[in-house]
């Protein structure tokens, strides 16, 4: 969606868009287990688990830290990925919400 669009929208529906473009990748869900599993990892560290290029990993690690769900620090001449606690939290109560909005299943056409 173009940012022209986006501001037609409330704060709250842009930002589960932004997570859910984020986490729509199955390449970005590989890289979050992965950093679920192993805290603080190097490009070429997920590049070593995940057979893809090392600049299409950092494409989707920086549409993950676009996203806030991951941050990364610099360490030298490398950049350190985690996930972002207080981010992830954030995303799992706001998407945990949205699912949990279905209503009863015989009203459904």
């Amino acid at each position: 969606m173009g940012t022209t669009k986006s501001d037609i929208f409330g704060e709250s529906q842009n930002q589960l868009a932004n997570w859910a473009k984020a986490l729509g990748h199955p390449a970005r869900i590989a890289i979050v287990q992965h950093l679920l599993n192993k805290p603080g990892c190097m490009c070429g560290d997920i590049v070593v688990e995940i057979p893809l290029a090392q600049s299409t990993i950092s494409q989707h690690l920086k549409a993950l830290k676009e996203s806030g769900l991951i941050k990364g620090e610099i360490d030298g001449p490398k950049v350190c990925y985690c996930i972002d606690h207080k981010a992830w939290e954030e995303a799992r109560l706001q998407l945990g919400g949205f699912f949990q909005k279905i209503g009863d299943p015989d009203t459904c056409c």
